[in-house]
């Protein structure tokens, strides 16, 4: 037992990596600009519009409901990667502990896999309040939101588990560099000196497949809301001629 712990300790010797991208970056000054600048606006953005749908007692309303969530989900989200790497930059330091790479590993993908299902349960919003206007508070009531946000999460929770559990199974005996500002899937997996074929088809799979679904979903659904809206307006039509 002590033997095959030494031997898998010697397997996995890496305890930090460092980022290639932000250490042979020359204008580093001007980067910490853009990304602070940047990182405050999503802040104050996002911060406002919590903001305006708290004071307006605007939650029982299933659009602002989800919108509020989605902010809060975008500031997670742009939290994970931009103050480490503005914080790298203001101190020139680019490295980052293995349980550090981990968890904004899990954190990336978990709160971006969140904000895609979102996304997309606000498509089906949409589209219920408009093509099913007489049904849409009764199915849209305040339980089916929360259930609709309860699996958003779980979604987001599940995705993330298994990019972690994809990337952390992999021995990694060095180098340590990281051609990349962040800690990503496919930017570890190139620090692996096995075969990752089938683990980066697999890590590309989990990540595609999500926004790919998002997309055709979200496609469908304000393709029927654009028919919907066409046949109102024909009937609206319709009915001025008559009279």
């Amino acid at each position: 037992m002590a033997s095959w712990t030494h031997s898998k300790e010697k397997i996995n010797n890496v305890t930090e990596f460092i980022f290639w991208d932000l250490s042979q970056n020359p204008e580093v000054e001007v980067c910490f600009v853009v990304f602070s600048f940047f990182y405050m606006v999503i802040l104050l953005g996002n911060f406002l519009i919590m903001l305006t749908i708290c004071h307006g007692n605007l939650f029982k309303m299933p659009m602002y409901f989800f919108l509020n969530f989605l902010s809060f989900v975008d500031i997670c989200y742009s939290s994970v990667t931009a103050p480490k790497m503005i914080a790298d930059l203001l101190a020139q330091s680019e490295t980052i502990s293995y349980e550090g790479c981990m968890l904004q590993l899990f954190g990336v993908h978990f709160f971006s896999g969140t904000e895609i299902f979102i996304l997309t349960i606000m498509a089906y919003d949409r589209y219920m309040a408009i093509c099913k206007p007489l049904h849409y508070l009764t199915i849209m009531d305040q339980e089916t939101c929360n259930k609709l946000l309860l699996g958003t999460w779980l979604g987001g929770f599940v995705h993330s588990i298994i990019q972690v559990a994809l990337v952390g199974q992999l021995p990694l005996c060095g180098p340590n560099e990281i051609d990349h500002y962040f800690c990503d899937a496919h930017p570890v997996l190139k620090l692996t000196r096995m075969e990752t074929y089938l683990v980066g088809v697999m890590v590309t799979a989990n990540s595609g497949t999500i926004p790919l679904g998002s997309f055709i979903i979200l496609l469908i659904s304000y393709a029927v809301i654009l028919v919907s809206l066409q046949k109102q307006s024909a009937k609206g039509k319709g009915k001025a001629l008559s009279t």
